[in-house]
């Protein structure tokens, strides 16, 4: 096996006193794909988020390459990270939200080049050749000019994939991408993701409530459950043959 290229050790996570994490174990490795299932505030999407340091952890720790994202060595001692040791540590990670959060004011193109431009330090032709290069890649290079606003939802989800492919991330995070969608416009962000996920080396961690998505796309299932791995396996063991009856329940939500 490879050097994990994530590796959450006994993660706690509390908000004003409730558990939302209590201690997960979890190491990924490099180009795998991981599912991660559980009912809503079971910590799917918190976890996430401390690894793009938008929340911090309780306590635990989270190593990126090897390297400690929220602590730092300074006079041989460690200690919290600044600003500058976790956006460099972080620099591997891009994620993906549930609600685009696209810049309205920029175009499709621009939402691709700004972080580029501004944090890679790319020129703007360079920055402009990748984001077509990402852009055509999610089936959207007739867009390049429009407005979040001219686009469908689907569009706009698939301007935030080609954003986040652009800074050429080993991890990429996917937080409930299809969950703001209308039913119909659904699938053609899956398919994107499924496209991505055949021909593309860098790990992903998908939190979804597509049962059929994670057989199809995952190499491993995770179910969290009250802050806990409570099940994890391939997509077939979980989701198919588990005897976990709190999984059985949850997955019953979703048979047809």
């Amino acid at each position: 096996m490879n050097e994990p290229i994530v590796q959450f050790n006994n993660i706690h996570k509390s908000f004003d006193g409730v558990n939302v994490l209590n201690g997960v174990d979890l190491s990924i490795q490099p180009s795998e794909k991981i599912a991660l299932i559980g009912a809503s505030g079971s910590g799917k999407t918190t976890l996430i988020r401390l690894l793009m340091t938008l929340e911090s952890p309780t306590a635990g720790s989270i190593l990126i390459n090897g390297q400690n994202l929220w602590q730092m060595e300074k006079n041989n001692r460690l200690r919290p990270a600044n600003e500058k040791h976790l956006q460099k540590i972080r620099g591997d990670i891009g994620m993906v939200f549930q609600h685009f959060n696209l810049f309205p004011h920029l175009t499709a193109l621009n939402n691709c080049t700004l972080a580029l431009i501004q944090g890679k330090k790319k020129s703007k032709k360079e920055a402009e050749a990748l984001a077509i290069q990402m852009l055509e890649r999610v089936g959207l290079q007739n867009h390049l000019h429009s407005y979040p606003n001219q686009l469908s939802g689907g569009q706009q989800q698939r301007v935030a994939i080609a954003r986040a492919l652009v800074m050429k991330p080993k991890v990429i995070l996917f937080d409930e991408v299809t969950s703001a969608l209308d039913p119909e416009l659904v699938d053609e962000v899956l398919e994107v993701i499924r496209d991505l996920a055949a021909s593309e080396e860098m790990a992903m961690i998908l939190v979804t409530h597509e049962m059929k998505f994670a057989l199809d796309v995952a190499d491993r299932v995770i179910f969290l459950d009250n802050g806990v791995i409570a099940e994890q396996g391939t997509p077939s063991e979980v989701i198919e043959q588990s005897d976990n009856k709190r999984l059985k329940t949850f997955l019953h939500r979703f048979r047809k």
